[in-house]
């Protein structure tokens, strides 16, 4: 296993952001992952990102998505959320 894919296996039950590729970020439960760097995360939500020119007072803090798969293609950056 390489050294990438045996980082990520240490997530597996635990909360991460993934970065998308255009600047999405969802947060979930890492629950696997395959070959292809897709991703399944479970009780999911998409966090919202300020664009320029946006009200923030009218951004909604998360939309829940439940149970999803990332395709790997989309994968910038996945992270361990603290605590």
């Amino acid at each position: 296993m390489s050294e990438p894919t045996a980082q990520l296996e240490t997530y597996t039950g635990k909360q991460v952001l993934v970065v998308l590729r255009g600047g999405g970020i969802v947060r979930g439960l890492f629950m696997s992952f395959d070959n292809h760097l897709n991703i399944v995360l479970d009780r999911a939500e998409e966090l919202a990102v300020g664009r320029p020119g946006e009200d923030p007072v009218h951004l909604d803090p998360s939309r829940p998505l439940g149970r999803v798969i990332i395709r790997g293609d989309n994968v910038v950056l996945v992270s361990p959320v603290e605590g």
